[in-house]
């Protein structure tokens, strides 16, 4: 039996260089890519999604969820009154005492979504749910449903929730970003076509902690970012 994997696609660094492992591993043909639209402002990222879908040859879903997140008042999602912190994560963490949620984390929306994802997988027969969650995200538990603590426990969930036919799997989350984008160069993900930045604008702000995050991660693997055109 040929083995199929779903991979929860946000646009960003991360689910690309995930999708590039499942796309190596299974095959384009046996995978396919999952996006939501969760009510975020750089909701490009979904634009993105649909580049890198296309640019792997995967079947694509996208669903919209943004109703589930209508009580959160996190500075992600549109229409909040709360600003996005333009510092790098790690001022973030100092700033609320080192450990602690930021202003970007939206409540337990990757436990929603690797739900969501779960059912999916199994309705198509995917026996494998792909999820980007790497350790610069864990850190000082500043986005709680990325640490090891919950993917051990959420993938527990899946595997006993699906009749021990499903499972997930998180490849990143022993890497910092520096770490993904030299995984996904050496699988030749295409950046070029990622967003990341958490600002729903038509540029990169490169002052926000995502923005930053990228950067600094290209700079350690000594390369321009591909996303960024050159001015001049």
């Amino acid at each position: 039996m040929i083995e199929k994997a779903i991979v929860l696609l946000s646009g960003g660094i991360d689910s690309t260089t995930c999708l590039a492992m499942a796309v190596d591993r299974f095959g384009f043909e046996n995978v396919t890519a999952l996006s939501i639209q969760y009510g975020q402002k750089h909701s490009k990222e979904l634009e993105s999604a649909k580049k890198i879908a296309e640019y792997y040859e995967v079947l694509h879903i996208v669903k919209d969820m943004s109703d589930i997140f209508s009580f959160s008042d996190c500075a992600l999602l549109k229409g909040r009154d709360t600003s996005i912190e333009h510092s790098s994560y790690a001022e973030q963490l100092e700033a609320i005492g080192g450990e602690g949620t930021v202003s970007t984390y939206v409540p337990f929306r990757n436990g929603l979504l690797l739900s969501f994802a779960a059912a999916t997988a199994i309705s198509i027969g995917a026996g494998v749910i792909y999820y980007g969650a790497h350790a610069d995200d864990a850190a000082g538990r500043a986005y709680p449903d990325c640490t090891p603590e919950f993917e051990r426990a959420m993938n527990e969930a899946i595997y006993e929730g699906s009749g021990h036919i499903l499972k997930m799997v998180a490849p990143l989350m022993e890497m910092n970003k520096a770490g993904v984008v030299k995984t996904g160069l050496s699988l030749g993900a295409p950046y070029k076509f990622t967003w990341s930045c958490y600002e729903g604008d038509d540029v990169p702000c490169g002052t926000c902690g995502t923005c930053i995050d990228r950067q600094a991660a290209f700079d350690a693997n000594g390369l321009s970012d591909p996303a960024i055109k050159k001015r001049g």
